[in-house]
């Protein structure tokens, strides 16, 4: 249940005076949520909250990560009709959003397991400010890894980090926090990536490098005798029409921030089917 998040979202939706849901009359009705084109559902969960803040009944066959077909009724609700009304954009938001990322994650998670078993397609902290939780469990819905929910997962040196202390000194000071996180640096040549491997990072990411690139680099690592210490972690400016590519370079993870931020909304509607008199 997610009932502390979704008040705030339902008292911006409500604002304090809403007319446009009060002006029908307050008597039992039924709905239906429905999906008007193909897609991997998500947000379920965070729908079904929204339901019972609202004190309608929701049922339902699905879970997150189920493929759906145009049509498919994703919910049955039986509530009051003012209640259904007013929870109506809000859970369709949801829906929408959250399915939109499941839907794009799928598809890339399928476009790289064509060439690697054992890879994993990541997000990133590109998300929507509030709702990052939500979209990062979406993108697990759609079969992809949901990388640092926020900065006290792992401890991640990036570009700005280097250039301010270096790669060494960050390591070393990164030593020092918890032993339960992993250390990641991003570099952006080989040479790096085998110096970071030899002061002990946990991950390296190779930071906007070709495909071509990340193979070298990864061929380097095996002749020092690095490969198997380290995950490998490929980021930046990676596509639909390049992550082939990638996935046939044997790194093991393949992080894309466009599975949020270029994700495209599932059109879902909801429609009322039969009031009670």
């Amino acid at each position: 249940m997610f009932i502390r998040e979704i008040e705030s979202f339902i008292e911006e939706d409500l604002g304090y005076d809403d007319v446009s849901c009060t002006i029908v009359p307050d008597r039992p009705a039924e709905a239906i949520i429905f999906t008007k084109e193909d897609c991997t559902v998500a947000g379920i969960d965070e729908v079904v909250s929204i339901f019972y803040y609202f004190g309608i009944q929701a049922e339902t066959d699905f879970e997150d990560g189920d493929q759906l077909k145009k049509g498919d009724i994703i919910f049955r609700l039986r509530g009051g009709a003012v209640s259904i009304l007013r929870a109506e954009r809000i859970s369709l938001n949801f829906l929408g959003h959250l399915s939109g990322i499941a839907t794009l994650t799928r598809k890339c998670t399928d476009i790289a397991r064509k060439h690697s078993e054992t890879v994993r397609v990541a997000c990133t902290r590109k998300t929507t400010p509030g709702i990052r939780k939500f979209e990062k469990l979406a993108v697990a819905a759609g079969g992809g890894d949901t990388h640092r929910f926020n900065l006290s997962d792992a401890v991640m040196i990036k570009d700005n980090h280097v250039k301010l202390m270096g790669i060494e000194a960050a390591i070393k000071e990164a030593r020092k926090t918890s032993f339960t996180r992993k250390i990641e640096v991003e570099v952006e040549s080989a040479e790096d990536a085998v110096f970071a491997a030899k002061l002990g990072a946990d991950i390296i990411m190779l930071d906007n490098m070709q495909p071509d690139e990340v193979k070298e680099t990864i061929s380097i690592l095996n002749g020092k005798g690095l490969r198997e210490s380290v995950l490998i972690e490929a980021s930046g400016g990676i596509s639909l029409e390049n992550l082939e590519a990638y996935a046939k370079t044997g790194v093991d993870v393949i992080s894309m921030g466009l599975l949020i931020h270029r994700s495209r909304w599932i059109d879902v509607s909801l429609e009322i089917v039969r009031p009670e008199s």
